[in-house]
């Protein structure tokens, strides 16, 4: 695991190379490998895993005229080592990131498709003068890049790209756009303009001959498998949970896990405890909120499976946490779980070095509240709905019943969008300016070009196919990368797995949702496996006190906004936002998610122009009660 940095089509600058490396030094404390000839720069920052010894990157092939840097773990990479020498191929190290260089050199290209694992990498072929870059299937690992004067560079997070000197970072007014609507900035916009993030499951080449071209090797759309029944389906996911659990095991520095109590992380413990680790190192954080804190139920968890579990239940200094955490990301981020995301990864890394997450698996088999909610509700016929749209955009901001009527007045997939982003004009209850508002579309048309990839799937299939290409990428996966690297711990998700994300994309509809219960095939095959307190809680969040906050410790924050110099004012109302602190100090109703929004912006936008942005994340500590 760590941070890679490269560039390729320019006088190659080992000092430049170094400080774009420095900047991410928090992905990897342990080691540094820097190659800068030829107009060429690969870079790294390396947290040690396997072959702590002697798996320095860059790594070459056997006559160094191929090299490469990576990011990530190869699951498979005993099976690849052995099938590569049995064709021949001589292996210098154990790394796992050296079947890489071989790989491509046996398979070209399509070395990607062999892979299983989280990764992203560059290869650079000498010979050929030709550059490759990759990121993994669901895009557990970011990657960011940028063309400019005839050449190419490519990082790990921005704030390597920042150390570039003919880099000028200048805001995109799209991708704020699609922040303040979704709260991060998909794939593949990026904050800076000019700049994209490689999209999951997609690679790219560069050479001086043919320039830069982007081409995906793999989509998660898949049709819908052939007859299955549910013990059949019960059995293969069983053996894919299992098989997926024991590949993220493998490690030489300490490993544990996050538990929550919920079906997804207990899951993945139990399986870890059930390959026999003796006594798994398991971790969970609370507030001294009660309605926050599901620290007892974990505990309850842990005990069940025979954990060794280290809790900590906090009421952190907000003030200082939110600082901390803003700072975690290089582009804005607004999903305030990363607030507990940051402190479990911190309590975990005083123990362990990497940490197995239970992710994914509410996109995967419908898991999450919104999905049942929205296939219970009857959608109005096209004509019925217009007018409703009509009416509700003409009612005043809080007119009684106003919300419910633009509801009715929405599409199957606007009610969808609805769930997952906010309306951006303040015809819909937005706060943008209108140059802002009018650079998305609005929500009944918002996701629609994600939609179109599964069309001929049900809805429900739909909707979860949506979220793992847009919201598991873009909030929960890059929430966990920023939060554990800002701590150098190594977060892996074993549910996303591709040979089990291929399985489960491809259930029928009804082994998913049945009876208003998600994840119903889900909970079937780990009868047994977790305690029965795990199978009978409700869903709840990994939520903050964010109301109260904003109440209290934090009210000075939303009291800020308001300053007439806040950069906020170059993309939303200054009424509205007046309205909102309003509204949510005087308890009349719940902002606090979009002021967290818009505070967010406030401080991610000051620190880039302050320079904060660019600096490697300092590490700090949470402070409890």
């Amino acid at each position: 695991m760590c941070g890679i940095a490269g560039f390729a089509g320019w006088d190659a600058d080992g000092a430049e190379l170094a400080r774009m490396c420095d900047a991410i030094r928090h992905r990897g404390p342990d080691d540094e490998g820097l190659r800068a000839v030829e107009g060429v720069g690969l870079g790294m920052r390396r947290l040690s895993i396997i072959d702590v010894a002697g798996g320095h990157q860059p790594i070459a092939n056997e006559d160094g005229s191929v090299h490469v840097v990576f990011n990530g773990e190869i699951y498979n990479h005993h099976e690849l080592r052995r099938e590569l020498e049995r064709r021949g191929h001589r292996f210098a190290t154990r790394s796992d990131t050296e079947t890489i260089v071989h790989g491509y050199e046996e398979y070209g290209d399509d070395v990607v498709t062999h892979l299983r694992g989280m990764f992203t990498f560059a290869i650079w072929d000498a010979r050929r003068e030709r550059l490759l870059v990759a990121r993994d299937r669901v895009g557990i690992k970011p990657l960011y890049y940028w063309q400019d004067d005839g050449g190419v560079a490519w990082v790990s997070e921005l704030r390597s790209l920042l150390a570039l000197d003919r880099f000028r970072p200048e805001l995109d007014p799209d991708a704020v756009a699609w922040y303040l609507s979704l709260g991060y900035v998909p794939d593949p916009h990026c904050i800076f303009r000019g700049v994209k993030k490689l999209a999951p499951g997609h690679r790219f080449t560069w050479s001086r001959a043919d320039g830069l071209r982007v081409t995906e090797y793999w989509s998660p759309i898949r049709p819908e498998m052939g007859p299955i029944s549910e013990a059949e389906a019960v059995t293969e996911l069983r053996r894919l949970l299992a098989d997926a659990v024991r590949s993220h095991l493998e490690s030489e520095v300490p490993l544990g896990a996050f538990l929550s109590g919920g079906l997804d992380s207990s899951t993945v413990v139990a399986l870890m405890a059930r390959e026999g680790m003796q006594r798994v190192q398991t971790f969970s954080i609370g507030f001294d909120d009660a309605g926050y804190n599901e620290a007892p139920h974990a505990a309850a968890v842990a005990r069940a499976i025979g954990t060794d579990h280290t809790e900590l239940v906090v009421r952190p200094d907000a003030d200082r946490l939110v600082e901390g955490v803003v700072s975690c990301f290089d582009e804005p981020f607004s999903d305030p779980s990363a607030l507990p995301t940051y402190l479990v990864a911190e309590l975990a890394r005083r123990k362990v070095t990497v940490a197995l997450s239970g992710d994914g698996g509410d996109e995967l088999f419908a898991g999450y509240t919104r999905y049942a909610e929205l296939m219970s509700r009857r959608t109005l016929p096209a004509a019925a709905r217009a007018g409703l749209g009509v009416v509700g955009r003409q009612l005043p901001q809080g007119a009684l019943g106003r919300n419910r009527i633009l509801d009715l007045g929405r599409s199957r997939r606007g009610r969808y969008a609805a769930t997952v982003a906010i309306a951006l004009s303040e015809r819909e209850g937005g706060v943008a300016r209108p140059e802002i508002a009018a650079r998305v579309p609005q929500l009944d048309l918002l996701l629609n070009p994600w939609f179109a990839r599964s069309a001929d799937r049900d809805f429900l299939t739909q909707m979860t196919l949506v979220d793992l290409q847009t919201y598991l990428p873009g909030d929960i996966l890059t929430k966990v990368d920023r939060t554990s690297m800002a701590v150098s711990l190594e977060a892996r998700v074993p549910l996303l797995d591709h040979p089990l994300v291929e399985f489960a994309v491809a259930l029928p509809a009804e082994l998913k949702l049945r009876d208003g219960t998600g994840k119903w095939i889900f909970r079937k095959a780990i009868q047994g496996l977790v305690p029965d307190i795990v199978l009978t809680k409700p869903k709840q969040g990994f939520a903050v006190p964010l109301p109260e906050w904003f109440r209290g410790d934090l009210r000075h924050r939303t009291i800020a906004l308001l300053r007439t110099d806040s950069p906020i004012y170059e993309f939303v109302e200054p009424r509205a936002v007046a309205r909102l602190v309003s509204e949510h100090q005087a308890r009349r109703r719940d902002h606090s998610w979009l002021l967290w929004r818009l505070l967010v912006l406030d401080l991610w936008v000051s620190a880039l122009r302050t320079g904060v942005l660019g600096r490697s994340t300092p590490m700090f500590a949470a402070v409890a009660a």
